[in-house]
């Protein structure tokens, strides 16, 4: 191949064939080529066409490097646009294959949505019957049947699916106690009207021996007041005849002795008001005496009353709280083996996904002959 057309080649470097050029050492090739056409001559300095051929093959050299140098420097530029358009390709392309992954799950998404759904709409079930059995103390009779009530409403069967059990359990138990909360209840009422009914009694009691012993009373003085008149009359009687017998003998003597009389008669009486007064002063310690009493039995019944209410309350919180544990247990223990069954799917070489779907299935009892032992 001569000179000329090898010169040619350099100029034929084009966008298609750079790729196979501009690598490491395929210039070289080039550089050769060019040394070896203008190194094989020595032309002679001291003529003149000597000289200008030495120039001639200098602009040569210049010439070569350019045709192999503009290419090159327009193929690196595209190189440089390479990775734009590569990220601009690949991030389109992560797009559409993400959009592909989450449209190739949907189904499996959307199942597994409907299912928390389905698990939340029977766990708030089973949390409200539990919630109507909580806190039952400060409610009423009234309030505690509400709750009774809205615990029966709750509906049992298929529909509670692999609740069922549960449910059933959890109803059990909130209408116990709820039941358990209201008989109690109920009891206190009546206990405290018994108590309000005897309180009253008492009272109305003690009103009416006072009003019978302030009557008596009246009645002692009344018939001591007549006694007194008719022993006055009947000694002033004697006392007309005595006068009558020896007026004058006994007038003075008479005369004292109506003045000791009627001094006899005013201590009689003063004692007589004094025993009454007594009579009627102890009456009414009697009467506030029995009342206190009647008040202190009624205290004592309606603070036994509350501390049996408090013992029975206390009691059946303390099964609730126990029940309430041993089911946050068995849902532990449940979960405990449930997830070593996923470890070993997934160590068996199933995917986590498919590995929770299989247990749940397992768990659901929809997979023959198969069963979780907890």
């Amino acid at each position: 191949m001569s000179a000329e057309q090898k010169l040619i080649a350099i100029e034929e470097i084009s966008e298609e064939n750079a790729p196979a050029i501009y690598v490491a050492g395929g210039l070289q090739r080039f550089v050769d080529l060019v040394k070896g056409q203008v190194l094989t001559e020595v032309p002679d300095l001291t003529t003149r066409k000597g000289r200008e051929r030495i120039a001639s093959l200098t602009a040569t050299v210049s010439k070569s490097k350019k045709a192999v140098e503009n290419p090159g420097r327009d193929y690196l530029r595209r190189l440089k646009e390479m990775p734009k358009v590569v990220e601009a390709e690949l991030r389109d392309f992560v797009t559409k294959m993400d959009a592909l992954r989450d449209e190739t799950r949907r189904p499996l998404t959307e199942w597994e949505a409907a299912e928390d759904a389905r698990i939340d709409r029977h766990n708030d079930a089973i949390n409200r019957m539990k919630d109507l059995a909580a806190e039952l103390g400060t409610l009423d009779a009234e309030q505690l049947q509400a709750r009774l009530s809205e615990l029966s409403a709750f509906q049992l069967g298929e529909a509670w699916e692999e609740f069922e059990a549960e449910a059933a359990r959890t109803k059990e138990a909130s209408l116990n106690a709820v039941q358990a909360a209201l008989a109690a209840r109920q009891t206190y009422d009546a206990e405290q009207a018994e108590l309000v009914r005897l309180r009253r009694e008492a009272e109305e009691r003690a009103e009416q021996d006072r009003i019978r012993l302030a009557q008596e009373a009246a009645v002692e003085a009344e018939r001591q007041r007549v006694a007194r008149e008719q022993q006055a009359e009947r000694e002033a009687a004697a006392k007309r005849e005595q006068d009558l017998k020896d007026q004058a003998a006994a007038q003075e003597r008479e005369a004292e002795n109506q003045r000791l009389q009627l001094k006899l008669q005013a201590e009689q009486a003063e004692r007589a008001r004094i025993q009454a007064e007594a009579d009627r002063v102890a009456a009414e310690q009697r009467a506030e005496q029995e009342r206190q009493a009647a008040v202190r039995r009624a205290e004592e019944a309606a603070e036994q009353a509350r501390q049996e209410e408090r013992r029975r309350a206390d009691a059946a919180a303390a099964e609730i709280v126990r029940q309430q544990e041993a089911r946050e247990r068995d849902e532990a223990h449940r979960r405990a083996i449930n997830r070593a069954a996923l470890d070993a799917f997934v160590a068996g070489g199933m995917t986590e996904e498919c590995a929770k779907q299989a247990i749940t299935l397992i768990a659901q009892r929809k997979i023959p002959n198969i069963a979780i032992s907890y």
